[in-house]
């Protein structure tokens, strides 16, 4: 069974995943901000965030006309760095549903992609995404003991999870 890209509330997809986004986001702190995302060397879960905001600020000023080129998205995270994530999410909530309707009428499924995307890359930076991973038995033993343990955690390590643990390494 297929989906059909046609029938899909792009709209809808990328309102859901803003809020989720902008929710989770929200309450963390300084220190949690600044957390490294493994899947985006270089930037931190704020930079994520101010990357996200800038899509609608750019495509609405007429700054961005298809996918931003490397060199964009360098400018955009740029821009945002430093500045309060409370600001950043402000902003992206105020012009969200005027970028939403474009995404729609355009069928801009790459937008919808990239916030998806980067909704994973941000809750995988998170130290309490990787417990419930581990937990759930997303992780190998050989992850497992290579967590920062404070002793020898052999003992316990099949003992740790619900469903496991993997029996490959997985990598996300």
């Amino acid at each position: 069974m297929g989906v059909d890209a046609a029938a899909a509330d792009l709209a809808g997809m990328y309102r859901e995943t803003r809020e989720r986004l902008t929710d989770l986001v929200a309450g963390l702190d300084e220190a949690q901000l600044g957390t490294p995302v493994p899947a985006c060397p270089g930037w931190s879960v704020a930079d994520v965030v101010g990357h996200l905001a800038a899509i609608p600020e750019d495509a609405l000023a007429g700054r961005l006309t298809g996918p931003p080129s490397e060199a964009q998205t360098a400018a955009q995270v740029a821009r945002f760095r430093g500045r309060p994530v409370a600001q950043t999410l402000a902003g992206w909530a105020d012009l969200g549903p005027r970028f939403e309707e474009i995404v729609a009428a355009f069928e801009v499924f790459p937008a919808v992609i990239d916030v998806a995307s980067h909704e994973q890359d941000i809750r995988g930076a998170t130290t309490w995404y990787e417990a419930f991973r581990w937990r759930m038995g997303r992780r190998s033993r050989d992850q497992l003991a290579a967590l920062d343990w404070s002793g020898d955690p052999s003992p316990v390590l099949d003992h740790l999870v619900v469903f496991g643990p993997a029996t490959a390494d997985v990598v996300e």
